[in-house]
């Protein structure tokens, strides 16, 4: 049995960007791109016509915001996974990827092989943040410390330490030795104590309770 194909929209006004956003994708045997556009209204009615399983999403078109793209979008197609790509990153505007709903968010100066791991990993109801990205949280330092009403256990603290540092749910479980199914438990509970609706959004609150502290490599 062959495995399932993931149906991607790439909207980037920007056209060299997603063309090569597009060959990337279609070279790969799991993957393929439906459409691209760089028009919001357009990604709108793409969306709506064609339901991919994933957009990807420029944080900047031509005639709009495209985190507010992701908010239009996901309130008419909810299943759809949104992964953002800037090429500028503030904390502010992790914040509003979270609040919008997207499910990852990459540097468009990335490599192309971990904007593919971020598609396959939302697929697959993870999420994928890039490294580089995450450590923006850490800038100012560490938020005060507000513990979760149901504290983390020792191996959830593990897993989330594990998903700040940008990585997925299988090279999680592969990490801490244990199953797969075992990890997807474990990000569900950190979810739920900090009351979080995606894995960003749970690393974005436990930086700001002073949960998790991420050293800058340089």
């Amino acid at each position: 049995m062959g495995e399932v194909m993931t149906r991607v929209l790439v909207v980037d006004d920007h056209g060299t960007v997603a063309d090569a956003v597009a060959v990337a994708i279609s070279r790969e045997d799991d993957l393929e791109c439906i459409a691209t556009t760089g028009d919001a209204d357009e990604a709108l009615r793409l969306a709506g016509e064609l339901r991919p399983d994933v957009v990807v999403m420029d944080v900047r078109l031509r005639d709009a915001d495209g985190i507010d793209t992701t908010s239009r979008l996901l309130a008419t197609a909810p299943a759809t996974r949104v992964i953002i790509l800037t090429g500028f990153v503030t904390r502010g505007l992790l914040e509003r990827a979270v609040a919008a709903g997207a499910c990852g968010l990459m540097p468009k100066d990335g490599q192309l092989d971990d904007l593919l791991a971020a598609v396959r990993s939302s697929r697959r109801d993870d999420f994928m943040v890039h490294p580089s990205l995450v450590r923006l949280l850490v800038g100012g330092g560490a938020g005060k410390h507000h513990p979760p009403t149901t504290p983390l256990t020792s191996r959830e603290r593990d897993v989330l330490a594990r998903l700040a540092a940008g990585e997925d749910a299988g090279g999680i479980a592969r990490g801490l030795g244990i199953s797969l199914l075992t990890c997807r438990g474990h990000i569900k509970n950190i979810l739920s104590k900090l009351g979080a609706h995606t894995q960003l959004e749970a690393v974005v609150t436990a930086h700001r309770r002073g949960l998790i502290q991420l050293d800058d490599p340089d």
